[in-house]
């Protein structure tokens, strides 16, 4: 059983393990993203907040297909949608399910540490996002469509 954040492995878009222990003492944003979301031209203010916080903050994108086959694609078609249309640079991992008997471990972690409106688990939506403190606290749970931008605002305290 995982008892940190920093006990998880993960595949990245190139199918290589990434332990999340690398990222420990940074501030971490977790987001399940999608390419054909009405929520997906947030990709542009998770790339400022990356780059606007770089070596402090760091943005996880985790494509999923599960709300409204959003996305459909394989992940040499992902890497290239986010280059080209957002020039997104922060990382990006293997296509993963966030609800049900499959979801991946991260997410059930995730969404048991910080549940939703009314105590729900569930994730609703493409974008929902998690912020995970450098101490690897799971302080916050944003809602789909949470703003990057509003999101930034907060950001500095959690430095």
């Amino acid at each position: 059983m995982n008892k940190s954040i920093y006990d998880f492995t993960v595949k990245d878009i190139n199918n290589q393990d990434i332990s999340l222990s690398q990222f420990k003492g940074k501030v971490m944003l977790i987001v399940n993203v999608a390419s054909q979301c009405g929520f997906t031209p947030q990709y542009k203010g998770l790339e400022e907040i990356y780059e606007s916080f770089k070596g402090e903050v760091v943005v996880l994108g985790f494509p999923c297909n599960q709300f409204g086959k959003q996305e459909p694609g394989d992940a040499e078609e992902i890497k290239n949608f986010c280059s080209l249309k957002y020039d997104v640079k922060f990382p990006l991992f293997a296509k993963i399910e966030v609800n049900g008997s499959n979801a991946s471990p991260l997410y059930q972690f995730l969404k048991n540490e910080k549940p939703g409106l009314l105590g729900t688990e569930a994730i609703k939506w493409n974008f929902t996002k998690f912020l995970v403190d450098k101490n690897g606290e799971i302080v916050k749970r944003y809602a789909p469509n949470d703003t990057p931008e509003s999101i930034k605002k907060e950001l500095p305290q959690y430095l």
